[in-house]
């Protein structure tokens, strides 16, 4: 049995394809433990979506932006249409139901205790610890699971707040739970997101640190693996690998196997 640590695929079915290959990926004794971005920009969502949710029973995925893109769609679809002819593909696939509830199921963090590893797709503010974070997913993943989603999947959308309170209520607390685990990449020893910066570690205005750098970060006796920031590329240390090598943009895609510590990787075009 091996579990598998799988960074960001976009859509890129062909590639996924032939990196199960390269880990002679087993679905009666193996894992596949996902950071996210399933779907959007490779070009075949529909196929990758479909492949992944035939092993559901050996798939764990923690939702990315991309994948609530989808699900905000779908909330709206046939209703307003889909501007995506990428999530257009899906919605009007006859699985689309069966899809859409998968992947809305999934939850936005996922802990293991054995491995003591944290995973989501994008990052966590210094303030939250390993307990807070679950806590805080759950209440986005409730909604989700709820009669609530398609409003949620409407206010989520917008750029503010950009700094945690505990006092936050309603709409503005999800939003920005949702975009802390999701879109957080640089942020303030505060816990203030700059949500547009996309850049390598170096690029981040004055006084913003990568999420991971922050001395004070209360998850800093665990491991967090995640995606999300295709600039920053395969990094693995010892409290955080990050997974993203940028498959879409023409990068590779990434397998990290937890029983060893190997990486597998497969580029996105196979050479010529």
């Amino acid at each position: 049995m091996a579990t598998y640590l799988v960074g960001d695929i976009q859509g890129c079915y062909e590639p996924l394809q032939r990196l199960l290959e390269a880990i002679n990926f087993d679905p009666a004794e193996d894992y596949i433990w996902s950071c996210g971005d399933l779907v959007n920009r490779g070009g075949r969502s529909l196929e990758t979506l479909r492949l992944l949710h035939g092993i559901r029973d050996r798939v764990s995925v923690t939702l990315g932006n991309h994948d609530l893109h989808l699900l905000a769609a779908a909330s709206k679809f046939p209703r307003g249409g889909c501007s995506n002819a990428e999530f257009d593909r899906i919605l009007v696939a006859s699985d689309r139901e069966a899809l859409i509830e998968w992947l809305a199921a999934e939850p936005l963090v996922a802990w293991s205790p054995e491995h003591r590893l944290l995973r989501m797709h994008a990052g966590v503010i210094p303030q939250w610890d390993v307990a807070t974070t679950l806590a805080r997913a759950d209440e986005v993943h409730s909604v989700l699971r709820s009669h609530r989603r398609r409003k949620f999947l409407r206010k989520m959308y917008g750029s503010r707040p950009r700094r945690w309170d505990d006092s936050l209520r309603g709409w503005k607390r999800l939003r920005l739970i949702t975009k802390i685990l999701t879109q957080l990449r640089f942020c303030r020893p505060n816990g203030r997101a700059d949500f547009n910066a996309s850049g390598p570690p170096g690029s981040g205005k004055s006084g913003y640190k990568p999420w991971f750098k922050h001395k004070n970060r209360q998850t800093r006796d665990v491991r967090i693996a995640f995606g999300h920031w295709a600039a920053l590329g395969l990094r693995v240390r010892k409290r955080y690998m990050a997974l993203d090598s940028g498959c879409v943009w023409g990068g590779s895609l990434t397998a990290y196997r937890l029983e060893d510590d190997r990486v597998i990787q497969v580029r996105a075009r196979p050479p010529a």
